[in-house]
């Protein structure tokens, strides 16, 4: 590896240290570049910071492709088994999902753990989790159903990673309104957060939050909601907290 190539990595660990959400001190990041790319290692404390990382080292090497090897430092440690149980759960729970075909892989063999039951099913999905990381595939009917699909994984307790190649079929040009939509899905999913109280305006991938909410654990939770959905290029939590 060259001198050029060095600073490449160097400039982007500069970058990172002064951005607080990525709380390089607590959570080091190796950036390790091959002189093809740049790979992120690592642990992080949450879905922002694994997705601010990402963002802050295309943008400072000037790469579009940068591999995201890091990995969440979940609340809980959890069995890969857990984690499949629970994330199996968690779709099964969505009303949207109750005409999806649902498989999940478990030690080599697919397993049926639900079958579309009309002949205009909304998906065929299969998950698995390998090492903590959860891995969707199969395709689904709208990007919204994909977002939310991935979101669920991530509110998996024990995940550390989401690896989601669900196809849209037939496909659909996203745009700012469907990332709302689909952040808007997402806050009504969760049980935890008044999502009637809260506004989203979408520009670029960029989300702003707005509102008032009585706690600031809410407040947060719906920042990490919207993090949560796959496309999301920042969040700016305007959000206001007015205990009752």
């Amino acid at each position: 590896m060259d001198a050029q190539e060095s600073d490449v990595g160097k400039e982007v660990k500069a970058a990172l240290a002064i951005d607080p959400r990525v709380d390089l001190h607590r959570f080091p990041i190796n950036v390790v570049d091959n002189g093809e790319g740049l790979r992120l290692e690592g642990e992080v404390h949450s879905i922002a910071a694994k997705r601010i990382a990402l963002a802050v080292a295309q943008r400072v090497s000037g790469m579009d492709r940068v591999i995201d090897a890091l990995r969440l430092v979940p609340a809980e440690a959890r069995g890969d088994g857990e984690i499949r149980d629970a994330l199996v759960r968690g779709l099964l729970q969505q009303p949207e999902l109750r005409n999806c075909t649902l498989r999940q892989h478990n030690k080599g063999r697919d397993e049926m753990m639900q079958e579309a039951h009309d002949d205009w099913p909304s998906g065929e999905i299969a998950c698995g989790v390998e090492d903590g990381v959860v891995m969707l595939d199969g395709k689904v009917i709208s990007l919204s159903h994909k977002r939310m699909i991935e979101a669920i994984a991530w509110w998996t307790p024990g995940c550390r990673d989401v690896v989601n190649e669900l196809q849209v079929v037939p496909a659909e040009e996203d745009n700012d309104d469907e990332l709302t939509d689909a952040i808007r899905l997402v806050l009504e999913m969760d049980p935890l957060v008044h999502a009637d109280q809260i506004g989203i305006r979408t520009e670029g991938g960029v989300v702003t939050l707005g509102g008032v909410l009585q706690r600031d654990e809410e407040r947060r939770m719906a920042e990490m909601d919207a993090w949560a959905v796959c496309g999301v290029t920042d969040v700016h939590n305007h959000i206001e907290v007015q205990p009752s």
